[in-house]
């Protein structure tokens, strides 16, 4: 279907309806590449036709300082599969033109400042990219890419740790309202991407911390791998980022079944979206 003829939500537009719906925004992870393109697109559509408010697309790189063992295995495979930044982005554009949820690109700074900065926000804004996280650019470094990627309606999505403190998370937050239409990514402990048995104690405090500054939506990410772990996300956020679990539910089932899998995992996640709560 052209892009034109296909009705795709805004980021703004994907919480705005999972808080009238009252539940939690969910985030799928996938890796451009991971375990292989073909898998990686069929995976991602079917993500978006399960459910999924918002995609994020990730981009292989090999030093990826802020991603645990398994996100770093996906990458190192696509990496030796010869994925590049060029090709992620033809996949977003594939991905775009058939999806509802919009799509985010993750990728880290070196990729965009090799490819050129004005020439990947064009080529971002042409493959229908909606936002972009980019984990090791602090935003008193961000400034140029944000100003380059404005124009063309992309916004860069900051992080946010339970280590920063109150002026850091203001100073984090008014980065990322210069636009408006994104999200602040919470990133649930110190530490790197990976599934765990339980969210950590203090995350509440910790986003509640971030909302006494910003009146942007706010996504958990980090370790969220369990229905349980959805639930407790929506009583105190806004969204929930499902990233390594997820690639290890996929990367556990038969060749033939992966597709499946992980729409299974995701949607047994799903049965924790709603909230109890007004």
């Amino acid at each position: 279907m052209p892009r034109s003829e296909l009705s795709r939500t805004s980021i703004a537009e994907a919480f705005a309806r999972a808080k009238d719906e009252r539940r939690v925004a969910l985030i799928p992870y996938v890796m451009a590449g991971y375990p292989d393109l073909a898998t990686c697109e069929a995976l991602a559509l079917r993500l978006d036709q399960a459910g999924a408010d918002i995609v994020e697309l990730g981009v292989p790189f090999s030093d990826p300082l802020a991603d645990g063992a398994t996100i770093q295995a996906a990458s190192q495979r696509a990496l030796e599969q010869g994925i590049t930044l060029e090709d992620a982005l033809a996949l977003a554009g594939r991905l775009s033109e058939r999806m509802h949820a919009p799509l985010v690109l993750m990728t880290y700074y070196n990729p965009i400042y090799s490819y050129g900065v004005a020439h990947f926000c064009e080529a971002a804004s042409a493959a229908g990219v909606a936002g972009v996280i980019v984990p090791d650019l602090p935003p008193e470094e961000a400034e140029y890419l944000q100003d380059a990627a404005m124009p063309f309606g992309l916004e860069l999505i900051f992080l946010v740790t339970p280590t920063s403190p109150y002026e850091r998370i203001e100073r984090v937050a008014r980065a990322a309202e210069r636009t408006g239409g994104g999200f602040l990514y919470c990133v649930s402990l110190s530490g790197v991407t990976g599934a765990r048995d339980q969210l950590p104690e203090g995350l509440a405090e910790f986003i509640a911390r971030v909302r006494a500054k910003t009146r942007l939506p706010l996504a958990v990410g980090f370790g969220v791998s369990r229905a349980e772990h959805i639930a407790e996300i929506a009583r105190i956020a806004d969204g929930a980022v499902i990233a390594s679990a997820l690639l290890n539910a996929v990367d556990a089932a038969s060749q033939q079944d992966r597709v499946a899998a992980g729409e299974r995992f995701f949607r047994a996640l799903q049965a924790g979206a709603r909230r109890d709560h007004p």
